[in-house]
């Protein structure tokens, strides 16, 4: 099975809702696709209908050239779901877990002991086999659960979520793993919301509001920002985000972590206009200086735009 992901306008609502709205998206074999997108952009939907959990009002998509209409039963043999909530058994151990995983997949009891083995040394949890899967930190759970959905072998990874509140080292061995399978040919769409993990990724979508407003791979779509970004650091910068907002020159302005961005399209302009403007509202400017656009301030940018233009 070497075809990858192919979506076609595939759409879901509930009420009046449209959580995913004509979507069209190609995901390519043995890559690592992510979907990123804020809360309820509906990115877990998508992930349940091209798991067959969830039938679409219109459109389709095939995994490997399986279609998800038709071919549900079929493609649950080669495709590996892994929801924002995996149902780990607390009371079973983490070897208890994946013998129980096996039976679920059916895996051939002549390769059974010798798969678990591998994946126990994959994962990095072989000296936690005998733990109760509840005694495990949160990482741990992740790679178990990760584990559990690699027992049969899959061709396709749907991952929703996976490194959410675990640990900034459980998420670099957890995205190591993900490597490693990506090259043993493994197609892996991921959603997250840690727009450093979304430059790891072969290609990203930005979705909101059920739609996909941007394609490509994460340079790509940096680079395609045509605005420039000032990135002030200010005795106040809640005060200053205010100030730069009512300027003429700046498009937008928000706080990114302890860092103060501001859009404009004409920078050397824009820094004569915020130095006169932040100290007549008596904020003392630490720092201010142009850098290159993130992967983040491409995607507020982005979002904010299609809410002005009322396209989303």
């Amino acid at each position: 099975m070497k075809r990858g992901i192919e979506i076609n306008s595939l759409s879901r609502s509930f009420g009046g809702i449209r959580a995913v709205d004509a979507i069209d998206l190609k995901v390519r074999h043995n890559t690592i696709f992510g979907l990123i997108g804020p809360d309820g952009a509906g990115k877990t939907t998508l992930m349940r209908m091209l798991c067959s959990l969830m039938k679409p009002d219109s459109g389709t998509a095939q995994i490997g050239g399986l279609d998800i209409r038709t071919q549900g039963d079929e493609i649950i043999n080669h495709l590996g779901y892994m929801p924002q909530r995996f149902s780990l058994y607390g009371d079973l151990t983490v070897m208890e877990n994946l013998r129980f995983y096996s039976d679920i997949y059916q895996v051939p009891a002549d390769v059974r002991e010798e798969k678990i083995e591998y994946l126990l040394e994959f994962s990095r949890l072989k000296k936690h086999s005998d733990k109760l899967a509840d005694q495990l930190s949160g990482g741990m759970k992740q790679k178990l659960a990760l584990c559990c959905n690699l027992i049969h072998t899959p061709d396709f990874l749907m991952l929703d979520e996976p490194t959410t509140g675990v640990d900034p080292v459980a998420r670099k061995e957890l995205w190591k793993i993900l490597f490693d399978l990506r090259d043993q040919g493994v197609t892996i769409l991921i959603s997250t919301p840690y727009m450093d993990e979304a430059q790891r990724c072969n290609e990203i979508g930005l979705i909101d509001s059920g739609r996909i407003i941007a394609r490509d791979t994460p340079e790509n779509i940096i680079n395609s920002f045509e605005k420039h970004i000032i990135c002030i650091y200010s005795s106040d910068n809640y005060r200053a985000r205010d100030t730069a907002l009512m300027q003429e020159c700046v498009e937008d302005a928000y706080l990114l972590g302890e860092e103060l961005h501001i859009v404009v399209s004409d920078h050397e302009a824009a820094y004569e206009e915020l130095e006169k403007a932040l100290a007549s509202a008596g904020t003392e400017i630490l720092s201010m200086e142009k850098i290159r656009p993130s992967l983040e301030d491409v995607f507020v940018s982005m979002i904010k735009s299609q809410k002005r233009e009322g396209g989303v």
